[in-house]
């Protein structure tokens, strides 16, 4: 075997081992990706998204069952696109469901100093 051949050869295992190992590594990111998103979409879930946050949360949960579709038919980058833009719907439904339980906080307690407030007149 000339020195020339040897490289292609080399050349061609090493791109074969490479190529291999992206196919076969496609199967777990995808697959991880669905269970962060399925995380997230749960975690959105127990924070009341559900009924604060309706439409992120239908949004979030639409684009989960597409993932684990495109995952049932092998398809990979599909399943991935469409956990990550899960996630993405259950992390905002999740603020805004935090957000409007924070602001009916602040409400609650802006009603306690006002109440406080006019028992203090009434007092003096």
């Amino acid at each position: 075997m000339t020195r020339t051949s040897r490289r292609v050869s080399a050349l061609l295992c090493g791109a074969a081992a490479l190529l291999m190992l992206g196919c076969s590594s496609l199967k777990t990111p995808a697959t991880a990706d669905v269970a962060v998103s399925k995380a997230a979409v749960d975690n959105a879930a127990s924070a009341g998204a559900a009924q604060l946050a309706p439409v992120e949360m239908t949004a979030a949960r639409d684009k989960l069952a597409l993932a684990n579709k495109a995952m049932a038919v092998k398809d990979y980058k599909l399943a991935r696109d469409m956990a990550a833009q899960a996630q993405a719907d259950a992390k905002l439904a999740q603020g805004k469901a935090n957000s409007a339980k924070a602001q009916a906080a602040a409400d609650a307690l802006q009603d306690d100093i006002r109440v406080l407030r006019e028992e203090l007149e009434r007092n003096l």
